[in-house]
């Protein structure tokens, strides 16, 4: 519990449920005829909307990106260490919005929510969606919130391809775009991990095929080790050494499969704590669109082409220990632009931490971050006029 809100923190939040009835027909082929977004937002949209900020979030994030929801709050959420008053995203110019996406299960319609044809959770009947579909509800969104255009796009990890994504489908309607420790498409190598987290979850004998809600049942085990997976890729092995080590929590090797090592016993405290909070379904939704995300599929494999009608500027940072979206996949997405003569900023920021980085305040990448966000905040009138310039 915060003792006291810090001046630079948006401060305590309610977050606020929108409605939509209008269908939304879905990459996949279903169509959802109504749903709801969990949106949270801090700061005041100027006069001409021309201020707002779009946060996307990666797998496991949600609307929760900055402040506090009560004094009794542990921590402030996800991204509080890039948003607030005189962070990078500053909360006294920029009007910020996050939102959790269309599957998750933090208030937007998704598994954990009823079904209005059957009464029940949708479970495993939720459709499929993909960043495509993210995208779109995201437009209607900004319509809802009376964005004609966001003064920049930002988005880590699932979130930068959201980012990506929306500068291909609607050019006109984003001056910048944020893509940090991303990738165009995921390899091999990463689909194979969300496949093998799927099947610790879909195995777990508290799954019934996604039907665990009927049950009163939690696949917690099969999430435990989905999470300890996931995670293990988000450090890097130098992050990890400076971390653990091979530091032993009581001193001694103990002879038994209890968790000894200090490493052992992070891993499972994040699996537990993970399963009791995030839903298993919504895992599998969002690792699959993970895995479909492709833009220059479309294109003949040219990720130039899929580019080619982008008309805002790009600010791309990668992260050297990250391995799993690796510098050299944000620097394809830098070619890329360059090749379709796009105007475009690359950053690589040198940190052990891995691909957990771009959620780390390090004073690098958040030197990088503000002054990226400076000249958004120079390419937008209202706030160029206000400050002065």
């Amino acid at each position: 519990m915060p003792e006291c809100i810090p001046e630079d923190s948006v401060g305590i939040v309610q977050p606020r449920l929108v409605h939509f009835d209008q269908p939304l027909e879905l990459s996949c082929g279903r169509t959802l005829d109504s749903y709801d977004l969990m949106v949270e937002t801090y700061g005041e949209l100027n006069a001409d909307g021309s201020n707002a900020v779009l946060i996307c979030h990666a797998l496991s994030g949600h609307h929760h990106v900055a402040g506090y929801h009560s004094m009794d709050d542990k921590k402030p959420g996800w991204w509080d260490s890039a948003v607030g008053p005189g962070k990078p995203i500053d909360t006294n110019k920029f009007f910020v919005v996050g939102l959790n996406n269309l599957g998750g299960c933090h208030g937007s319609t998704g598994p954990n929510t009823t079904n209005p044809d059957t009464g029940k959770p949708f479970g495993p009947d939720f459709p499929i969606v993909t960043v495509e579909d993210w995208v779109e509800s995201q437009r209607r969104l900004a319509d809802n919130l009376g964005i004609q255009q966001w003064a920049a796009i930002v988005g880590g990890s699932l979130g930068g391809m959201q980012a990506l994504q929306w500068s291909i489908k609607f050019p006109q309607r984003l001056r910048h775009c944020m893509v940090i420790a991303s990738a165009p498409k995921l390899s091999a190598q990463n689909i194979a991990f969300n496949e093998v987290a799927r099947q610790a979850i879909s195995r777990d004998p508290q799954f019934y095929a996604g039907h665990y809600y009927e049950n009163n049942e939690v696949p917690k085990t099969g999430l435990m080790l989905a999470r300890m997976l996931g995670h293990i890729t988000y450090l890097s092995a130098d992050g990890m050494r400076e971390k653990f080590g091979r530091d032993l929590k009581e001193g001694k090797i103990g002879f038994d499969f209890t968790p000894q090592f200090e490493v052992e016993s992070y891993l499972r405290y994040q699996g537990e704590r993970f399963s009791g909070e995030f839903d298993a379904n919504t895992y599998l939704l969002m690792t699959k669109a993970l895995d479909y995300y492709d833009p220059a599929e479309k294109f003949g494999d040219d990720l130039a082409a899929a580019l080619s009608n982008a008309s805002c500027q790009f600010m791309l940072v990668s992260f050297t220990t990250d391995w799993r979206f690796a510098p050299d996949r944000s620097r394809e997405i830098v070619d890329a632009l360059v090749e379709a003569e796009k105007q475009v900023s690359y950053a690589e920021i040198d940190a052990p931490q891995g691909h957990d980085a771009f959620l780390i305040p390090i004073p690098r990448y958040m030197e990088v971050f503000r002054a990226y966000m400076q000249r958004v905040e120079a390419d937008t009138p209202a706030l160029a006029a206000k400050g002065g310039r």
